[in-house]
Formats: C-alpha cells, structure tokens, sequence
C-alpha cells in the first residue's frame, strides 16, 4: 500500500472555496489502476493560512507514479492553476508506503 498526500497552505477565509473546488472537481481516478481512495483532511488554522491535506490510498507506488504520468492526471489538473489566489504556495506532497 502506498499514500500520497499534498498539504495545502490555504489563506484565510478562502476554506469554503477550497473545498467546493474539491467537491466540484472531476478527478477521474474511478478508473485508475490502483486507486483504492481519496479524502480531503482540514487541519488546525493559523494567523496566516488553514491547513488541508489531500489523501489518496494506492495499492503500490508504481500505481500512484503510473497515475502521475496519465492523461488522467493531466486532465484532473487543468484548472488548478485557476484558483491560485487562496493558495500560499504550492503543495507540499509526501509519500508513504506502508511497512507495517
């Protein structure tokens, strides 16, 4: 098992927008081999930002790559690039596999 996980710095105030961005946003990873899941985690806010977390389960790394590199992928981000204005910079991703 692998999970991929983004952390998202969004600006105050703009949370609402960031998660109808999620809610509203075709992802097209129904038919990814090696999708298992996917959650958006809201974490604690600060002065400067509120912190998010995409979460994604994947059957292995190679499947997660696989994805990265798809049509798939480059169609599930085409507008990220529309809503830069609640973001404090890019996402942080990290990596895991699981060992236990």
């Amino acid at each position: 098992m692998y999970i991929a996980m983004n952390r998202f710095r969004i600006v105050p105030g703009k949370e609402a927008e960031f998660i109808e961005i999620w809610k509203n946003r075709e992802t097209y990873l129904d038919n990814v081999p090696g999708f298992k899941s996917f959650h958006l985690l809201q974490g604690p806010s600060y002065d400067d930002h509120t912190l998010f977390a995409s979460h994604s389960v994947w059957e292995s790394e190679e499947a997660f790559v696989n994805w990265t590199q798809s049509e798939a992928f480059r169609m599930a981000h085409a507008n990220a690039r529309t809503a830069r204005e609640i973001y404090l910079g890019p996402p942080q991703f990290e990596g895991f596999s699981a060992v236990l």
